[in-house]
């Protein structure tokens, strides 16, 4: 409503300024007055001009007065775009970061995913491979080139198989669902070219549920040395008087061989479990007698040479000790 009433305004002025301009030049060049030396037509001349400017300058000044808009407009519209030009560039800026913000929410919701499935598997004993489980592993003395390529080839095929058939069983095991990273392979491939024998063991780099379709693995080789030789004592424990009982004998052979599975792990060794014959830990225990003048030591020997990779044969030997000797060893 304003602006409407702002142009009817505009209208009347002008229209009443341009009769008195009109007539006051008519009057101007009737009476052949001069301003300014002029002559009597161009002092008219003056007058009107002046009166028309009059005319915009007044209705400028009534505009501008009525008309917050206009002001702004005409006195601050450099300014506004310069602050808009900001302001959308803070914008896209933004847009971006939010962008980025949701992508990262998205990746993070995705592993919180996985996390709540790895987890409600867990419980229900879906995961088949736990995360550095074993897939495969082999021995690797370096002869040529092509042979190494060979047997990394056929180590990989190995832990393919094994995990094509942990998580999909009943399923023929026709395609590779293993995968390792290319600069892994060739880090491998680095080290075994270095000489000497090498033990690769190829593990899961995350837990796996059954049904998945692919197992992400990585290699991992350390130099092949000697863990133990051949009727070597790897641990020992002492079995007193008061050590003789059914239980007692019980806890301290399981002891032992924590002791001895401890000691061949910390030399190096990459197995889980010793073999040993249950027949063999069922007559050491029969066999130990009650025997005041007596302490019996309780030996874990290894009954074969083994490597980092090979599994250690343990064998369970009674050997008995004077008391007499025992104290003095003691102190």
């Amino acid at each position: 409503m304003t602006g409407w009433l702002l142009i009817v305004s505009l209208l009347i002025l002008g229209g009443l300024l341009s009769t008195v301009g009109d007539r006051l030049g008519s009057r101007v060049g009737k009476a052949r007055l001069s301003v300014f030396k002029l002559r009597p037509r161009s002092t008219a001349v003056f007058i009107t001009v002046l009166t028309g400017s009059l005319i915009s300058a007044i209705s400028l000044g009534l505009m501008l007065l009525v008309s917050r808009q206009l002001r702004v407009g005409l006195f601050e519209l450099d300014d506004l775009q310069k602050k808009l030009q900001q302001s959308r560039s803070e914008l896209i800026s933004l847009q971006d970061e939010k962008i980025v913000l949701e992508e990262k929410i998205g990746i993070d919701e995705k592993e919180l995913k996985n996390l709540e499935n790895n987890l409600l598997a867990l419980r229900r004993g879906d995961v088949v491979i736990t995360s550095g489980q074993s897939l495969a592993t082999s021995t690797f003395t370096l002869e040529n080139e092509a042979q190494m390529r060979q047997e990394i080839e056929t180590i990989l095929q190995r832990a393919n198989l094994y995990a094509f058939l942990r998580i999909r069983p009943g399923e023929p095991p026709n395609r590779r669902i293993l995968l390792v990273r290319k600069d892994h392979i060739e880090r491998l491939e680095g080290v075994i070219n270095k000489g000497g024998s090498w033990v690769v063991n190829i593990r899961s780099a995350g837990n796996v549920l059954r049904g998945e379709n692919y197992v992400y693995a990585f290699p991992d080789v350390i130099s092949n040395r000697n863990i133990v030789k051949k009727g070597e004592v790897i641990a020992s424990i002492d079995l007193k008087e008061d050590d003789l009982t059914n239980s007692s004998i019980s806890k301290k052979i399981k002891i032992l061989l924590s002791s001895t599975l401890a000691e061949v792990k910390r030399r190096g060794s990459l197995i889980s479990e010793l073999q040993i014959n249950a027949n063999d830990i069922n007559k050491i225990a029969k066999g130990l007698d009650n025997n005041d003048n007596l302490i019996i030591k309780l030996e874990a020997i290894s009954s074969e040479t083994s490597y980092t990779a090979d599994k250690v044969y343990v064998v369970l030997k009674i050997k008995e000790i004077p008391y007499i000797d025992y104290y003095e060893d003691e102190l």
